[in-house]
């Protein structure tokens, strides 16, 4: 049974924890005051791990070894010396595209941590860089094949020929500075060594040789504000998970729509449902058991990204995202305007539970049916993950 959720928010880590009789209580762990964008827990060693952002001591990795109790700094993440992207281009104020740059890299956020085998831990960051340990977190290396993929220009590390360019755009998602971000983590639980990513803004890309090569993952996806809707690269997922006992049912909600993809994301459909309410949104959850069940958080599009008629609720799919239900008992149906990010969703065997940026922690017992809100007025919610063994 699943006791524990770690919550990550702008003024720090929570622990929300079960007693007697079912009841949730909260406690801040740790962090406080300190941004702490992703907190989730080592399935293999029990060490919970935190993403941090402090306003003037930058990205940091935290770590605890006693499930919370105390906390020390990890093993930084750093950018070798050569290691360079190309910016993408920003338009000027009279809407001119300006033109690509060579830049050092410099972490600018902390943005994903996930697990693969025993001792192998990943984190995604904004320039985008995977991060890779294979001994518990105790030293970090850059992936540079995806770092000198070719859609993002190649190897850069001794500059940038004439012809050099990147599909790998940027994300808001840093103060500061537009630049491409890896929120998304998949390690397939039958093989570590296949390992997905999902890029702002670029699209998917997969391993199969644990990071020694990669390959697009974008067949079938649609932005429908690009140019050619279709095109390999220049998609916006916002986020990317597979079923854990079937892990060739994977699902993204994406700033254009939900895809599912029943082939290990060789291919993917387009299956929102906007007559439904199901478009937009940032997080996707899917069953353990089932990966044709899943679940999304809708809201609206763009500079809005409030909750659609002021009503809060949950979708839930059952058959692969032809159809899509409502889910909205206990949840706040009048002037609610909770948004939920992109890792502020998760679910745990029959358990769901998601944050808003309005403070509130919604948990369900029955796979989505009803909800309780058992917090308030927490600060923002950035990450929700149940711990797991």
């Amino acid at each position: 049974m699943t006791d524990t959720i770690w919550l990550g928010t702008r003024k720090g880590t929570f622990a929300i924890e079960r007693g007697a009789g079912g009841r949730w209580s909260v406690k801040l762990a740790g962090h406080a005051g300190q941004g702490s964008n992703f907190v989730t827990q080592d399935p293999s060693s029990g060490v919970v791990w935190a993403a941090l952002g402090h306003g003037h001591w930058g990205a940091k990795l935290s770590r605890s070894d006693d499930g919370g109790t105390t906390w020390r700094d990890a093993s930084q993440i750093r950018y070798p010396e050569d290691a360079r992207y190309l910016a993408p281009p920003m338009p000027d104020e009279s809407g001119a595209m300006g033109a690509t740059v060579l830049k050092d890299a410099t972490l600018l956020k902390l943005w994903m941590i996930a697990f693969g085998a025993p001792g192998q831990v990943y984190v995604g960051t904004i320039p985008g860089g995977l991060f890779v340990s294979e001994d518990g977190g105790e030293s970090f290396a850059l992936n540079r094949p995806l770092w000198d993929h070719d859609s993002r220009g190649g190897d850069l590390s001794k500059g940038a020929d004439d012809d050099a360019h990147t599909h790998w755009f940027g994300t808001p998602a840093s103060e500061g500075e537009f630049a491409p971000g890896i929120h998304s983590i998949v390690v397939d639980p039958r093989d570590p060594k296949r390992v997905m990513v999902a890029v702002s803004t670029a699209g998917v890309l997969e391993t199969h040789d644990g990071g020694a090569t990669w390959r697009s993952r974008n067949r079938g996806m649609i932005n429908d504000y690009l140019p050619d809707p279709t095109a390999e690269w220049g998609h916006d997922p916002h986020f990317v998970t597979i079923c854990r006992s079937d892990p060739d049912h994977v699902w993204q909600q994406n700033h254009a729509g939900v895809f599912y993809s029943a082939d290990g994301a060789e291919t993917w459909q387009h299956v929102s449902r906007p007559e439904s309410g199901v478009r937009f949104g940032f997080p996707v959850a899917v069953d353990d058991e089932d990966g044709r069940c899943a679940w999304v958080v809708p809201g609206k599009a763009d500079m809005q990204r409030i909750t659609i008629d002021g009503a809060l609720f949950v979708a839930r799919t059952r058959d692969g995202g032809q159809s899509w239900e409502p889910l909205r008992k206990g949840l706040p149906q009048d002037h609610a305007y909770d948004v939920v990010y992109r890792h502020a969703l998760d679910n745990a065997g029959e358990l769901l539970a998601f944050g808003s940026t309005t403070g509130n922690l919604f948990v369900s017992a029955d796979r989505g049916d009803s909800w309780e809100c058992v917090a308030n007025y927490l600060p923002p919610i950035y990450s929700v993950r149940f711990a797991r063994s």
